[in-house]
């Protein structure tokens, strides 16, 4: 009896409809459009920010290690052409009396490299040189009335390219 029954309630039923199929295909493409709009932004919000950080670092790396060496440098000399680079800074020591001379230039790839020497009078090979920034797009520096202004822009390509640009303002320690 309770078979008869139920037979008799699915008797008038005969399956799903076509307007049922489009409905739940433009709701699973609305869901798949917006999950995968998401994760994209995702993605280049990642790739955006990472290269924007290292560009940054990289500005912040070239602007301290100039500062610290101009901060010391009794004698700052920047190269006469329009970048002023390579740019020498000279100080000697109180205590021991000892000349150091720092060299920053600008090379290829794209790297500001740092050589340091120690009374080169004596010793003309650069006691240590280090690569103290990548992906320098441009620098300049100019010594005018005993203030340095160095300014620095990094550019970091890929896909998603950043750039960061500053200026910098020393005094050099007075001779």
């Amino acid at each position: 009896m309770i078979l008869h029954r139920l037979g008799l309630i699915n008797k008038n039923q005969r399956g799903v409809t076509l307007m049922g199929i489009i409905i739940a295909v433009a709701i699973s493409g609305i869901i798949a459009g917006a999950a995968t709009t998401t994760i994209f932004q995702v993605f280049t919000g990642n790739a955006r920010t990472s290269n924007h950080m290292t560009a940054v670092r990289q500005v912040q790396n070239a602007g301290y290690w100039i500062s610290h060496d101009a901060l010391m440098a009794l004698d700052v000399v920047p190269d006469t052409g329009d970048t002023g680079f390579p740019l020498t800074l000279t100080w000697t020591d109180w205590d021991s009396g000892d000349e150091y001379q720092v060299v920053y230039s600008l090379i290829e790839d794209n790297k500001l490299q740092r050589e340091h020497y120690t009374n080169r009078d004596i010793n003309p090979d650069p006691n240590t040189t280090t690569f103290v920034a990548q992906y320098i797009a441009s620098i300049s520096c100019q010594f005018t009335g005993g203030e340095l202004t160095l300014t620095v822009t990094a550019t970091v390509g890929g896909w998603k390219p950043a750039s960061e640009t500053r200026t910098y303002e020393v005094i050099p320690r007075p001779g």
